[in-house]
């Protein structure tokens, strides 16, 4: 049975825009956004709705491929066609990083079909290096005013520290949500998750922080639990933002304990530093501590000093969160995520993890067709 929490999780999850809608309809400003790089701080903290934009698993991708060559990736067609479709009709604008290069070549498609009111390009640098953060905090004092000329006020510091506090606290209650799935079973799900997740992206952050400490309590106190599994997953990918594939996982005989993914722990993980000039803490924060394979990291030190250095994370959330193994789960035209694969899944099995790479489309009916490679996979590692 649900509680209060997880079946509020529920109902959003099953009809994502609804809240959104609602404030655009009460006169709220609702900004839709692709990826974990755009800082929603800002438009936190001038009042705006962000709102996660993405595609539909279960819908065939039809009217993005007028205007998008199939190598696209597949994510990206799929938000983008449910877009052109009315998904997102009611944000007033749309804010597209400089990611991968299919998020980042597209986006005059994007502007020139869906026509928002306010459209931001953010050329988010591909180094980490202090020149670079120099150069994006200077972008990021653009996208600011751009926010501030569009609403038709300015931003005060403490607005915007205030909006830290509250994006800082959210990512805080994921990581001890996430904390539940480390026992024997895991107290909530990889399904479940994912569902919170989806929810807590489609929602102001005041609102998402009360809903997650509802499920966590909730999901503390409940006494049915998940069924233990007799095998521990991690889930290293891009953007998997529906229950489908974390079900076929589950249904397979593994429990997904943690996750290196674009809605999980990749999105919710590092925190804003609090520093003098809330700018420089913001751009560290989306430039250098996510982890992201858009992200150019030179070598420095010998070769396997370089791995570790990259990938050391997925190791150290593989040993805390006691997992058997990991699926390497990237989709196709995926280049950045696709390059890492041979050197993580090599990695990973030096350090006791076995791994398995799928290639998958998005859509949910390419995800039924890996059933048997992770059952054969789970089977091995009992």
């Amino acid at each position: 049975m649900l509680g209060d929490g997880l079946a509020k999780v529920e109902t959003i999850y099953r009809d994502r825009a609804a809240r959104a809608k609602e404030l655009h309809d009460q006169g709220k400003k609702v900004i839709g956004y692709l990826c974990c790089y755009v800082p929603l701080e800002f438009m936190t903290a001038l009042d705006i709705v962000p709102y996660r934009l993405m595609g539909s698993v279960q819908e065939p991708i039809t009217e993005a491929d007028v205007h998008m060559e199939t190598i696209v990736c597949p994510f990206v067609r799929s938000a983008f066609d449910t877009a052109l479709k009315g998904s997102a009709s009611f944000c007033d604008g749309l804010v597209i990083p400089h990611t991968c290069d299919s998020i980042a070549k597209t986006f005059n498609i994007w502007e020139y079909n869906i026509k928002p009111a306010y459209f931001h390009f953010l050329d988010v640098p591909h180094k980490a290096d202090p020149s670079s953060l120099v150069f994006f905090k200077e972008l990021l004092g653009v996208f600011r005013k751009s926010l501030e000329q569009y609403v038709g006020h300015s931003l005060s510091e403490e607005r915007l520290r205030q909006a830290i506090d509250l994006h800082n606290e959210n990512r805080l209650l994921v990581r001890e949500l996430y904390e539940l799935r480390k026992e024997a079973p895991p107290l909530i799900s990889g399904s479940e998750t994912a569902k919170v997740l989806v929810a807590s992206m489609s929602i102001p952050v005041d609102e998402s922080n009360e809903l997650l400490r509802s499920v966590i309590g909730e999901v503390k106190q409940r006494k049915e639990k998940p069924e233990k599994q007799p095998v521990r997953l991690l889930v290293y990918g891009a953007q998997v933002d529906d229950t489908s594939f974390f079900d076929l996982v589950e249904e397979s005989g593994a429990n997904v304990v943690v996750d290196d993914l674009c809605i999980g722990s990749k999105f919710y993980w590092p925190d804003v530093s609090l520093t003098s000039d809330p700018l420089d803490g913001i751009a560290e924060r989306y430039l250098d501590k996510i982890n992201c394979a858009r992200t150019y990291r030179p070598m420095q030190g010998k070769y396997a000093e370089y791995v570790d250095d990259r990938f050391g994370y997925i190791r150290d959330f593989a040993r805390d969160f006691k997992v058997d193994g990991a699926i390497l789960y990237v989709y196709s035209c995926c280049d950045p995520l696709g390059f890492d694969v041979p050197e993580i899944k090599e990695y990973l099995e030096g350090e006791g993890f076995p791994s398995l790479y799928l290639e998958g489309d998005y859509l949910a009916a390419s995800t039924a067709a890996l059933k048997t490679r992770v059952q054969a996979f789970i089977e091995n590692l009992r």
